[in-house]
């Protein structure tokens, strides 16, 4: 009897190949730093004011009393840029705060809109409102879990 080609262990092999095609687009430390250099490009941060600039630790540092500028002015549509320029690198950078592309435009939107969160720049806080309302929005999901678990055991 033949033995057939495609076996388990020539797939796990197929996979490992397309993997690792993939995954060397170069040195993680200098992806990374290429990332970073999106903070130091003149060309996209320039005329919003340094002190109110996303920072390399995902923070924006925008008082309540300069919102308005900030959402109106060119700081927004620059820091989308750099927000743009780090996705377009790497789409699963994270921030030293641990936040990601999609926290901190949450927290720019948040933070421009005309709701109760106007004005609050606070990435951390939207970090965990998220990591908070994801395990509560994941709890009804449990028991269900634990009832296919059982019954495939048996």
């Amino acid at each position: 009897m033949a033995t057939p080609f495609i076996t388990e262990h020539n797939l796990a092999f197929l996979a490992l190949v397309v993997i690792s095609m993939f995954s060397c687009a170069g040195d993680p430390a200098e992806v990374v730093s290429k990332a970073l250099l999106c903070f130091k490009n003149n060309y996209v941060y320039s005329s919003c004011e340094k002190s109110y600039r996303l920072t390399e630790s995902g923070n924006i540092n925008v008082p309540p009393g300069y919102t308005d500028q900030y959402c109106h002015g060119s700081c927004l549509s620059e820091t989308n840029l750099v927000l743009n320029c780090i996705d377009n690198i790497l789409s699963h950078f994270l921030f030293y705060n641990r936040a990601s592309i999609y926290d901190l435009r949450a927290t720019i939107k948040a933070g421009c809109s005309y709701g109760p969160h106007r004005g609050n720049f606070n990435v951390e806080e939207h970090i965990l409102a998220r990591e908070n309302s994801a395990w509560r929005d994941s709890r009804p999901l449990l028991p269900g879990l634990l009832l296919m678990i059982m019954y495939m055991g048996t």
